[in-house]
């Protein structure tokens, strides 16, 4: 009797801090595809900004914390143990080199960032390297993407997918609520000394509060407001 195909997923972002948000997608992700394990990976120096808010070790440990309840799930520092930008296409090369198939790995993705997929690196080769699951986000339904790119329709699928070991990978939309939450929307309500209860797991929300984190007096405080912070959110790679 043949084995089912594995379908793991990876949740990558920056989760600085992780939130509902980022909780919702993959959940999602995992109650319609029927995910065997999600590995969420907090990038180390993501591509679209210099430098994080919060340290690695607050970043891992918080992705730790959110995960904890969720059995599939599990915190990996894959991306944090390598120097330098953390980039989705070597992170699914390391996945292959470990003997996932592309059709085994399912990325998840907000559909607010999956509109930027043209400017991450090695695209569009990247696409035949995973099964992209995107998922709605507030004001960003992932039935939209059919229009807004339309040049990746003949790719996209609806649930329900059928696994099959040779299945070539497809742009996966799911059309779902998910939390109406950011993480600058969180680091800006910590400046000001607003509760974040709800945004985020309680374990979160107590590192946060017990370190001090996000809040007026936290080392290294700027601007988050700007867009290109704003960007530095989203929930992808």
């Amino acid at each position: 009797m043949t084995a089912q195909p594995r379908r793991i997923g990876i949740l990558g972002g920056t989760f600085d801090p992780i939130h509902r948000g980022h909780l919702d997608v993959g959940t999602v992700a995992e109650r319609v595809l029927g995910l065997t394990r999600v590995f969420v990976i907090p990038a180390n120096v993501p591509p679209h900004r210099h430098q994080t808010f919060a340290s690695a070790f607050h970043r891992f440990t918080m992705t730790a914390m959110a995960v904890a309840d969720y059995p599939a799930w599990r915190a990996s520092d894959l991306e944090l143990r390598h120097e330098g930008t953390s980039y989705t296409a070597v992170t699914l090369k390391q996945f292959h080199e470990r003997g996932y198939p592309p059709s085994e790995l399912y990325f998840l993705i907000g559909a607010d960032a999956f509109m930027d997929i043209a400017t991450w690196r090695d695209y569009p080769k990247i696409l035949d390297r995973t099964h992209f699951v995107v998922v709605s986000r507030p004001g960003h339904p992932a039935g939209a993407l059919r229009y807004k790119l339309s040049g990746l329709a003949s790719r996209m699928a609806d649930p329900p997918i059928e696994p099959m070991e040779e299945m070539d990978p497809l742009i996966i939309l799911i059309d779902e609520p998910t939390a109406d939450v950011s993480s600058t929307a969180i680091r800006e309500r910590r400046a000001h000394n607003e509760s974040i209860t709800g945004m985020v797991s309680p374990r979160v929300e107590q590192h946060i509060l017990q370190h001090g984190l996000y809040g007026a007096a936290f080392p290294g405080r700027r601007r988050i407001d700007q867009p290109a912070q704003i960007e530095a959110d989203k929930l992808h790679g």
